[in-house]
């Protein structure tokens, strides 16, 4: 695991739609993330984790 994911799963923990943001670019899967962490922030920040680990 190099750095720069260590350093994109601490913004998945504090910033999801930021690391989707980062890991991915502007896409449907930074549209799901920022509509999670509107509705509630514990499932933003689970789905940035997974989007950020997945890659």
């Amino acid at each position: 695991m190099d750095s720069a994911k260590i350093v994109n799963i601490v913004i998945a923990l504090i910033l999801p739609p930021l690391a989707v943001f980062l890991a991915n670019g502007w896409g449907t899967e930074c549209i799901i993330d920022i509509v999670l962490t509107i509705c509630a922030y514990f499932p933003g920040m689970l789905y940035a984790l997974y989007v950020v680990l997945k890659n």
